[in-house]
């Protein structure tokens, strides 16, 4: 039999492939510690970005993970009571619970304004903590834009209608238009906007169409819109409504409030 058969040649390709995928397997294997480390790690810092401990721009590692355990306690929150639940805040992945069939429910689409579809029963409330006392509330969220489902994390002050920050880690909005969102200037114009009334505690917060005039009534409830991005300005606005309501953080909020959750 020639060299170049085609028995030899499929041979050949056969045994490269196989070569290749138990590389590509092992490398996978290997490397997936170290890749779900990075994930932690860039949650933790988007996350204290939200909350202004950090600045952004080049940090270290060491420097995220000392900012982080030093200010920040994680608990787990029951929504459909608001109460804390023992769940271990580990077995919490964002972006990947709220999809298990083990862990999330479905959300009735009358609900579903922020058009996620499912999310899970028990999810992570972050509290910032300065001298024993907390002086920020930051709630993981997440919704539907134009293109992709948006994360990020909302900074409350200890009255859980003051925004403190606000900060969008993963998307895909469209580059100069929807993915403004994450742009630091137009994040900046939330610090200080309400997004609960003050008599009922009820969603208020609006991303209007054009720039907010700080003389037209309720003000303090509005950011500007994206230009050019009318689907992603709404699907933030549905998100942040549908997370500081009663579907979402609505009942720990009010617990929070009250005094029964630390």
């Amino acid at each position: 039999m020639s060299s170049d058969s085609t028995t030899k040649t499929l041979g050949v390709a056969l045994g490269l492939c196989v070569a290749c995928s138990v590389l590509v397997s092992t490398a996978a294997v290997k490397l997936k510690p170290i890749q779900d480390e990075n994930k932690k790690i860039d949650v933790q810092k988007n996350l204290l970005l939200s909350t202004g401990l950090l600045k952004s721009g080049a940090v270290s590692k060491k420097e995220i993970e000392e900012t982080y355990n030093k200010n920040v306690e994680t608990k787990m929150i029951d929504l459909s009571t608001g109460k804390v639940s023992q769940k271990d805040p580990s077995s919490f992945q964002l972006g990947v619970t709220d999809k298990d069939p083990a862990a999330a429910i479905s959300i009735p689409s009358a609900e579903d304004i922020a058009s996620i579809k499912t999310r899970a029963e028990v999810r992570p409330v972050y509290f910032i903590k300065n001298g024993g006392k907390v002086t920020q509330v930051v709630l993981p969220i997440h919704g539907k834009g134009l293109w992709s489902t948006m994360y990020g994390f909302l900074a409350l002050a200890p009255d859980t209608r003051t925004v403190k920050g606000i900060g969008w880690y993963s998307h895909g909005e469209t580059p100069g238009l929807g993915g403004e969102i994450e742009n630091p200037k137009w994040q900046a114009q939330w610090k200080g906007k309400h997004v609960l009334s003050e008599d009922d505690y009820n969603p208020v917060f609006t991303v209007i169409k054009g720039t907010v005039d700080s003389g037209t009534p309720n003000a303090d409830q509005k950011v500007d819109g994206l230009s050019g991005a009318t689907l992603t300005s709404k699907g933030v606005e549905s998100t942040i409504n549908y997370w500081v309501g009663k579907e979402g953080y609505g009942k720990f909020l009010t617990n929070f409030r009250d005094g029964g959750v630390l």
